[in-house]
């Protein structure tokens, strides 16, 4: 009699070569497709807090901006009147843009019209700065009485309101753009 002990146990003793390189492409296709899945993921992770970020440099300049009287003419806190109460004495500027040249002196919103600052350097000598690295802000303000977000340009019954529109480019190059109306009272 011919002894199969050895034949009976061969089938249940392992994986053939084939079956080896079978599962391994198995294994790397699967896994290609979870990466391709799970790596763009991994790198959109990062833009609610870029999003913050941004939200945060445009608060804390809309906040600066709107502390500022609303005319160059016209300064309640200085006794000045509304501009365009009476154009004859008092007629609200007819360029926006600074007047003064330092932006410590800026007394007025649309002396902030064209300004662009990076995002480190609106916190310059804070802890903080480093957060803003490559954040870059665009500034215009223009005139909006009637609240279209269309310049009115020097059109006198519609320069009751200035639009100020801050653009917060990211440091992956998302625009988010942010406004805010200041009133001529």
């Amino acid at each position: 009699m011919i002894n199969n002990k050895f034949n009976t146990n061969r089938a249940s003793s392992g994986f053939t070569l084939i079956e080896l390189v079978v599962g391994i492409m198995v294994f790397g296709i699967a896994m290609s497709l979870m990466f391709t899945l799970i790596a763009p993921q991994a790198l959109r992770s990062i833009d609610p807090i870029y999003q913050l970020r941004a939200t945060e440099l445009a608060n804390t300049l809309i906040n600066e901006i709107q502390g500022k009287a609303f005319d160059e003419n016209s300064n309640p806190a200085l006794g000045i009147n509304r501009c365009d109460d009476d154009v004859a004495v008092n007629a609200c500027s007819s360029t926006l843009g600074p007047e003064e040249l330092q932006r410590d002196f800026w007394d007025d919103v649309d002396d902030y019209h064209g300004l662009t600052i990076d995002g480190a350097s609106l916190f310059s000598g804070s802890l903080y700065a480093n957060d803003y690295i490559n954040f870059n802000l665009a500034i215009t303000v223009i005139y909006d009485g009637n609240y279209d977000a269309i310049d009115q340009g020097s059109v006198l019954a519609q320069r009751g309101a200035k639009l100020i529109s801050i653009t917060v480019t990211t440091p992956n190059g998302d625009d988010i753009k942010f406004a805010t109306y200041r009133s001529n009272y």
